[in-house]
C-alpha cells in the first residue's frame, strides 16, 4: 500500500481537464452514432444514445464532468436533431419537451452515478485506512521497547503521508529518538515547538496557530500517565504535513502508538518486579545461609570464652573481651538476618502503613495504594528500619543496585512520588522524612 489519498472521495473536488475532454468525446461519439441511426429510424431513438455517454462520464470521471456531458448532450441533440437544424432554436413544442426531458434525465442520471462513484471511493478509502491501521498495529506488537516503537512509527508515518517524520521522547528530548527517511536536523524553533507539545500535550508547529513559525508540526502521544512522546512531521514543500481528510487516520495511528508504549511500560514493570523478586529471594537465601553458618560458630566461641573465664585457664580480661565481642557480633547477625520461621511472610506495619511482602501490596490508612516496583522496593527498605536514617548510597544500592549508587536524582524522584501517594500533605511530609545531605527515614 502506498500513500493514502482520502481526499479523492470528496464529491466537490475539481476534475482533471482530461475528464472534460473525455466527456466531450463521449457526446461526440453519441452524436455521430445518432446521425447514422437517424437515416434509418428518424430522430426519436437518437435521444437514448446520449444517456450511456452521460453514465460513462459520471462513473469514470465524476460529477462535474457528468454534468458537463449532460449539457453538451442537450445542446448537441438540439443542434443536430431538432428543426431548424444546425441552430439552437426549436420550432416544435414536442422537440422542446424532448430537449428538456433529455437534460433532466441526463442531469439526474449524472447525479446518481456521481454519488455512487463517491460512495465507492469512500468505501475504498475507509478500507485502505483500516488496513493501514491494522498493519501498523501488527508491527507495533513486535516492538518490545520505546526505541523499536519509535522506529516503526517514523517509518510508517513517513511512508503513509509522504513526509519527514521524527519521534521525540525519552531521556534526551533535545534530539529525535528516531527519524525517517534521513537523520533530521531540527531548528531551535522546531525544538521549542516539540518542547511545548511534550509539556502541554497540544499540537504545535506548521499549520497550527501555536508556534506556526516552526517548519515541523508536532503532535502528542497521550497515554494514561500523560504525554509519553511527540511525533513531528514536515514536508519538503513547506505545506502542512497532514490534510483535513487525513486527520482521523493520523489520530488512529497515534492512538495505536500510545497503546504500544503503555504495553511496553507494563512489560518493563513486570520485568522489574520479577528481577526484584528474584534478587530478594537470592538475598534472603544468602542471608539465611550466613546466619546458619555464623551463628553456631559464634555460640561456640562465646561458650569457650566463658568456660576459660570460669576455669581460670586464660587471662580473665582477655576472655571477657572475647565474650563481649562475641555478643556484639551475635547482635549484629540478629539484626542482619531475621532467623524466626516465616518472618519474611509477616506484613510490615509502620506508621499507618501495612506492607505485604508476599502479595507486594500496600495499605495506607486502610486504603490500597498502587506503587511502581521501584517505589515499593524503596518503601520496603525504609519500613525495615523505621525511625532509622538510611543514607542515600544505601538506598540506591538496595533498590537500584551498586552501579547506581551515585544517582541521587533517582532517589529524589522516587521519594517525591511516594510522598504524593502516601502523605496527607506532600508539601509538609510527616511520614517520609529527609535528613539533609544524609538520607531519609520512615517515621516510626
Amino acid at each position: 500500500m502506498t500513500t493514502l489519498d482520502l481526499s479523492a472521495a470528496r464529491s466537490g473536488q475539481p476534475a482533471h481537464p482530461v475528464a472534460y475532454l473525455a466527456a466531450f468525446a463521449g457526446v461526440a461519439l453519441a452524436t455521430f452514432a445518432g446521425l447514422l441511426v437517424e437515416k434509418q429510424f428518424g430522430s426519436e431513438p437518437v435521444v437514448l444514445l446520449y444517456i450511456p455517454a452521460v453514465l460513462v462520464a459520471a462513473i469514470y470521471a465524476g460529477l462535474w464532468p457528468a454534468l458537463f456531458s449532460a449539457v453538451a448532450a442537450t445542446l448537441a441533440y438540439n443542434y443536430w436533431f431538432t428543426a431548424p437544424f444546425h441552430t439552437f432554436s426549436i420550432e416544435k413544442p414536442a422537440d422542446v419537451v424532448t430537449v428538456i426531458v433529455l437534460f433532466v434525465v441526463a442531469a439526474v442520471t449524472s447525479q446518481l452515478a456521481g454519488q455512487l462513484r463517491t460512495q465507492a471511493h469512500l468505501a475504498a478509502s475507509h478500507a485502505a485506512r483500516n488496513a493501514a491501521i491494522a498493519g501498523f498495529a501488527r508491527q507495533l506488537l513486535s516492538s518490545a521497547d520505546v526505541e523499536a516503537i519509535a522506529k516503526v512509527t517514523v517509518n510508517e508515518l513517513s511512508r503513509l503521508f509522504e513526509c519527514h517524520t521524527v519521534f521525540m521522547g525519552g531521556a534526551d528530548s533535545d534530539r529525535p529518538l528516531a527519524s525517517a527517511p534521513d537523520e533530521a536536523a531540527l531548528a531551535p524553533s522546531d525544538l521549542a515547538a516539540a518542547a511545548v507539545t511534550l509539556g502541554t500535550g497540544e499540537t504545535t508547529g506548521r499549520g497550527v496557530r501555536k508556534l506556526d513559525l516552526a517548519d515541523w508540526q508536532f503532535r502528542p502521544i497521550l497515554t494514561g500517565q500523560g504525554v509519553a512522546a511527540a511525533v513531528g512531521m514536515a514536508r519538503s514543500d513547506g505545506l502542512a504535513p497532514v490534510s483535513e481528510d487525513q486527520q482521523a487516520l493520523l489520530t488512529s495511528l497515534l492512538d495505536q502508538v500510545a497503546l504500544a508504549m503503555e504495553r511496553a511500560q507494563h512489560e518493563r514493570n513486570a520485568r522489574d518486579v520479577a528481577t526484584i523478586y528474584e534478587r530478594d529471594r537470592l538475598r534472603s537465601a544468602l542471608l539465611a545461609s550466613i546466619g546458619e553458618e555464623v551463628k553456631p560458630r559464634l555460640n561456640a566461641i562465646g561458650a569457650a570464652a566463658r568456660q576459660m573465664r570460669r576455669e581460670g585457664t586464660a587471662d580473665k580480661g582477655l576472655a571477657s573481651s572475647v565474650a563481649a565481642e562475641v555478643v556484639k557480633l551475635d547482635r549484629f547477625v540478629d539484626n542482619l538476618v531475621d532467623l524466626s520461621p516465616g518472618g519474611e511472610a509477616e506484613p510490615l506495619s509502620v506508621s499507618g502503613l501495612v506492607i505485604d511482602l508476599q502479595q507486594r501490596s500496600v495499605l495506607c490508612r486502610g486504603e490500597p495504594v498502587h506503587l511502581t516496583p521501584k517505589e515499593f522496593a524503596l518503601l520496603v527498605e525504609l519500613a525495615k528500619h523505621p525511625g532509622r536514617v538510611l543514607a542515600h548510597a544505601h538506598l540506591l544500592r538496595a533498590v537500584w543496585g551498586p552501579a547506581q549508587a551515585e544517582q541521587i536524582e533517582y532517589l529524589r524522584v522516587a521519594i517525591r512520588a511516594l510522598r504524593q501517594k502516601l502523605e496527607l500533605d506532600p508539601a509538609s511530609p510527616a511520614l517520609i522524612l529527609n535528613e539533609p545531605a544524609v538520607g531519609y527515614r520512615l517515621a516510626g
